[in-house]
């Protein structure tokens, strides 16, 4: 054999246990292989040579870095949520009411100094505590004002959002719930924000009778487990009764009205169920419980940090946890067995 000839059989003898030892690789090892080779070629892919310089190119920001987790410098008790001072004198309950006249033209703003230092603690009970009439909630409304407000105050002026258009030709006996947007892959792991639609915050259906039903029984047989609430979480909870039932009426006028009495005060009419259910006579979270087949988690703001902490609920339908083994913890440690939560949606999630 000539000399060229035996030149060739070597090179293909050594091209065969080279794709032969590639074949035996780990995909790892693979991935390191071409990796050292394509950076001894140097080349582009438009077969331009590549610079060996370590500076980065000028699409690339030396200073930036990659996104983190970590808070802002910013602390959480600094930050308040939105202001509604100026929604106070239209949203009084009354044009009787005896606070009326003694709504403050306010301008305090979350900076203030004497509104930071007189926030109301929070493990107060607000129906009882003797707290002076510059003590504030996290969204600057004085506890004087809250009692001229009253109850059933107009949540719609207060937050923003308005009420549900009527839905007149609704009809419990043959409604069925919304089909919803199944998971699509890939699934990413995100807080799956979407915007409210307002009119459809409080869904009924067919079964609403029998939901009310089974979840009664629920709480009869594990009691705090599916409903409890803590101190300082009573405006909170009565805000939630009284807006839940403003949109049930509003939404639904066919099966749901609200009255009032001097003998009883507020009285909630149920036409589904053909009851009534005095409001005084129970907790806000009760007169849920007997009326609206849906959970709520209340989350309270704590002044000492600005964190939010689950401080009261009505949870028939979790899975894997329920309301009394969370009760108390702030969002990290509710979501704590959550993989990635600390990584990907911790940050979002408080802020």
């Amino acid at each position: 054999m000539s000399l060229s000839g035996q030149y060739l059989a070597a090179t293909g003898l050594g091209l065969l246990l080279s794709f032969v030892s590639y074949l035996l690789m780990t995909v790892s090892q693979r991935n390191l292989v071409y990796n050292r080779v394509a950076s001894c070629l140097k080349f582009s892919e438009r077969g331009q040579p590549t610079s060996s310089s370590t500076t980065p190119p000028r699409s690339v920001s030396p200073e930036k870095k990659p996104p983190s987790n970590i808070p802002p410098s910013s602390e959480y008790k600094d930050i308040f949520p939105p202001w509604r001072r100026d929604a106070l004198a239209s949203a009084v309950a009354s044009p009787t009411s005896a606070g009326k006249d003694s709504l403050p033209g306010s301008t305090i703003e979350s900076s203030n100094p004497s509104f930071r230092t007189n926030l109301i603690p929070f493990t107060a009970d607000y129906g009882t505590c003797a707290a002076p009439a510059s003590t504030y909630t996290p969204m600057g409304i004085a506890l004087t004002e809250i009692a001229a407000l009253g109850d059933f105050p107009d949540y719609a002026e207060l937050s923003g959002v308005p009420l549900p258009a009527p839905y007149s030709e609704f009809k419990i006996e043959s409604a069925l719930p919304r089909p919803y947007r199944p998971f699509r892959w890939a699934y990413h792991q995100t807080m799956s924000l979407t915007k409210l639609e307002t009119d459809w915050w409080l869904e009924l259906e067919r079964d609403f009778a029998k939901s009310i039903k089974d979840r009664k029984e629920l709480f009869a047989t594990r009691g705090k487990m599916m409903l409890d609430y803590l101190p300082g979480s009573e405006l909170a909870c009565k805000e939630l009764m009284e807006m839940a039932l403003q949109f049930l009426c509003a939404r639904y006028p066919q099966y749901f009205s609200l009255s009032y009495s001097n003998d009883k005060g507020y009285v909630f009419h149920n036409g589904i169920l053909k009851n009534e259910t005095v409001i005084g006579d129970m907790h806000p979270l009760h007169v849920l419980l007997e009326n609206v087949p849906e959970d709520f988690a209340v989350m309270v703001r704590n002044p000492e940090d600005g964190y939010y902490y689950l401080r009261g609920g009505v949870l028939c339908s979790s899975l894997g946890w329920s309301l009394g083994s969370k009760l108390g913890m702030q969002l990290k440690e509710i979501h704590g067995p959550i993989p990635d939560y600390k990584e990907k949606m911790e940050f979002s999630m408080d802020r």
